[in-house]
């Protein structure tokens, strides 16, 4: 799951750059939102659950990091799976070994200066590392998870 979704997030935003506002550097693909903290978390929850999607957790950062008495600005990280595409990863034993990368995570946070961001691993980076079958069998996931968050950027 996280594969396909990682994948998603990450080589399509390379290949479509659809916003401005983004940015590809070393291991993550960032996107600033035109939405506050928790708008973007709401949106990208009705959008990816519009889409299919599957979410399987939100870790609220903030509140973990307060429970051990440590104060920090907003993070969100969301994990989230499509059972068609991760069936592709599961029920291949060849693929399979790629499952350490499920389900697939993006971090939204707040910066200190009020602005929010979505972050996704670059896996365009890593494709050269991936088996070719897993990157061309994934790349309608790739483009579903992109377009969610392009709704969703500057």
């Amino acid at each position: 799951m996280k594969i396909f979704l990682v994948l998603s997030l990450s080589m399509i935003s390379l290949v479509s750059c659809a916003s401005q506002s983004s940015s590809t550097s070393g291991a993550f693909n960032v996107s600033e939102s035109k939405f506050n903290f928790s708008e973007t978390v709401s949106k990208f929850k009705d959008l990816t659950l519009k889409k299919g999607w599957k979410i399987s957790v939100i870790h609220d950062l903030q509140e973990t990091m307060r429970k051990n008495g440590v104060e920090v600005l907003p993070v969100s990280v969301i994990e989230s799976c499509h059972p068609k595409y991760a069936a592709i990863v599961l029920k291949s034993d060849r693929l399979r070994e790629m499952s350490p990368m499920m389900p697939c995570r993006i971090s939204i946070y707040e910066l200190s200066d009020g602005r929010t961001y979505i972050s996704r691993m670059n896996m365009a980076a890593m494709a050269t590392h991936i088996d070719p079958d897993m990157t061309e069998a994934l790349m309608p996931a790739l483009k579903e998870s992109e377009e969610i968050i392009d709704s969703l950027v500057e």
